[in-house]
């Protein structure tokens, strides 16, 4: 099982698994050398497969540094990225944990490998070399929506998540399904009854209304800020503008009734564009399709009249059973099974908590993610120069509103579907693993290679240097 507080972590663009999870393993790798950390000489870092492939375009390498320097996803001020990382890049020096300063080349402690290491695409090794000429290493993995595991944890047979008892365990959607008639129970009730397994009710609660709160902020940001987002490829950002434009428009009914949906576009747009300059996210359940959730929670709040603090709580829970199932059984990482691994777990995870806060059954839930996920089987990763910018921005648009669709399809339905969720759940592992690595997050197939001419392609530029915009 998987609590909400990991399936909705507060952090930094533009990827889950390669800038917040890179800099969560860093953390740790500063934790490991506890009080030997003043006696470090040297620091080498090592990035391999998609971590390598697509490293430059996530800023990969910033997000070790910053973790390195001591920052956290949650915390990190990212207005001043660039400020943090200047010493780096122009004098040599990484001040470690903030109180431990070293030398430091990044080209040449630094090093890129795009070959995959043989227990997950995204694989990264800390090497510390002492004073006494002691090294202490540890190779992390970044398994997709921030979750980092080392290779100890990854290739146990014990799962860590296995240690806790929740109260009402599922493992697949059936499982979850009987526990709630079982027990005259909606999933939000449900989920909130193992949460309290861990935490207080009350933190349990102002950490969703956290989440809510940078899910608001991200948007409101992202409609304030033009210009074009870093790294090379030069994409306008259009939030601002759509904004700005549908405020004049706001009530007006001479567009086939469908105002709302270019909200809901606007609302993905501008989360996905912050994301992509670095700004403050949530992983929802990555950074890639971070636009998805809060699109439909700024949906329910601007055109549901039943909207209310309490729903939006029960919505994220919601999302969170279904996110959780399709981590458990499947991925949730671009890397290990493409984007329906991301954009489709969101959206199947934004369709069952709508379903949900409009009065939507167990079934017919559970009916709307499935809907979300099925119609997003096979769906490739492949974004252009490695950026999450073309084409992830606008794939979360078209996810959000493929979300809301799928919940309407669900509540004029009994709930009841040809395919199950554990069966499209299955699906969407099984198509991943026969995907070819080319359309998995290396930028070697796809828009990737096919959108831009060979004699045009970009030079891609590390966006950490580019974080102060926004």
């Amino acid at each position: 099982m998987i609590s909400v507080f990991d399936l909705f972590k507060i952090g930094i663009g533009p990827s889950s698994s390669h800038t917040v999870g890179p800099m969560v393993a860093a953390n740790r790798f500063l934790q490991l050398l506890g009080d030997d950390l003043p006696q470090v000489q040297q620091i080498t870092i090592e990035l391999y497969g998609s971590l390598s492939s697509t490293g430059k375009g996530h800023a990969t390498d910033s997000a070790v540094l910053l973790g390195l320097l001591g920052h956290e996803p949650r915390s990190i001020d990212t207005t001043k990225t660039a400020q943090y990382l200047e010493p780096i890049y122009q004098d040599n020096q990484l001040n470690l944990a903030g109180r431990h300063k070293i030398s430091f080349d990044a080209n040449h402690h630094l090093l890129w490998d795009d070959t995959a290491l043989p227990a997950h695409p995204n694989g990264m090794r800390l090497l510390a070399k002492l004073n006494d000429g002691r090294q202490i290493a540890r190779t992390y993995y970044s398994v997709g929506g921030g979750f980092i595991k080392d290779e100890q944890q990854l290739t146990s047979e014990t799962k860590q998540e296995d240690t806790v008892k929740f109260t009402y365990p599922f493992n697949s959607a059936e499982e979850l399904a009987m526990l709630c008639q079982t027990h005259n129970l909606d999933i939000a009730s449900l989920m909130m009854a193992n949460e309290t397994t861990l935490r207080d009710e009350e933190e349990i609660k102002a950490y969703l209304n956290e989440v809510w709160d940078t899910m608001q902020a991200c948007v409101t940001q992202g409609c304030k800020v033009d210009g074009i987002l870093p790294g090379g490829l030069n994409v306008k950002r259009r939030a601002k503008a759509l904004y700005e434009q549908l405020s004049k428009e706001y009530g007006y009914s001479g567009n086939g009734g469908l105002l709302a949906m270019d909200w809901v576009n606007l609302y993905a747009l501008a989360v996905n564009e912050e994301n992509a300059a670095g700004g403050k996210v949530v992983t929802a359940p990555t950074n890639g399709a971070a636009g998805i959730i809060p699109a439909v929670l700024h949906y329910y709040r601007g055109f549901i009249p039943s909207f209310n603090y309490q729903g939006v709580r029960e919505f994220l829970l919601v999302a969170g059973a279904i996110g959780a199932l399709i981590k458990q059984n499947a991925s949730i990482s671009g890397a290990e099974v493409g984007c329906q691994g991301e954009v489709g777990s969101a959206c199947a995870m934004a369709a069952a908590g709508l379903a949900h806060v409009l009065g939507g059954t167990v079934a017919q839930c559970l009916n709307a993610a499935e809907i979300g996920l099925e119609h997003n089987l096979g769906l490739t990763c492949d974004p252009i120069a490695g950026l999450v910018q073309v084409p992830c921005i606008e794939r979360n648009a078209m996810a959000s509103v493929k979300a809301i669709n799928a919940a309407r399809l669900a509540l004029r339905g009994d709930g009841s579907h040809h395919v199950s969720l554990d069966k499209a759940i299955a699906t969407m592992k099984a198509t991943g693993m026969d995907m070819m690595d080319k359309y998995k997050e290396t930028a070697k197939g796809g828009l990737a290679i096919h959108a831009t001419d060979a004699a045009q392609r970009i030079e891609i530029v590390n966006i950490g240097t580019g974080f102060s915009q926004c």
